[in-house]
């Protein structure tokens, strides 16, 4: 007869956590399961703070930056990120055609001449609130 596991405990290949079992997790993968939710509450708070004084259209681009950009864009939109240039003051007419076709519009001259960025469709409907947050 097996007794239920405390919190965190490793048994062979069984990782218990809070009293569930995450069977065949490993040490990083226990340190997601441990920590992710945590970052992810914290992240969801974060974007929560700091939205006064925008418009309903700038904080809903805001969330959406927050949640869809800073991997590789800074979270301030106005700093280089680790991949991504600066984003402060892109066009809506740049975001489209970045996002939706992973393209420059005309006559743009782009910052960083890379085509590492892939289409971002998901964002479609968020684009004039992205736009409005990057003024």
């Amino acid at each position: 007869m097996r007794r239920s596991a405390p919190s965190s405990t490793i048994y062979c290949n069984d990782v218990y956590c809070n009293g569930a079992r995450l069977h065949g997790t490993t040490a990083g993968g226990l340190r997601k399961a441990l920590f992710g939710p945590a970052l992810l509450s914290m992240a969801l708070a974060h974007a929560g703070c700091g939205q006064e004084g925008l418009s309903p259209s700038a904080a809903r681009g805001r969330q959406v930056y927050l949640a869809q950009c800073i991997a590789c864009h800074a979270m301030d939109p106005s700093k280089p990120g680790p991949v991504g240039p600066p984003v402060k003051g892109a066009s809506r007419e740049l975001l489209e055609a970045k996002l939706l076709k992973g393209t420059y519009p005309p006559g743009y001259t782009p910052r960083r001449p890379t085509a590492i960025m892939p289409p971002q469709p998901q964002v479609a409907s968020d684009i004039a609130a992205l736009a409005d947050f990057l003024k």
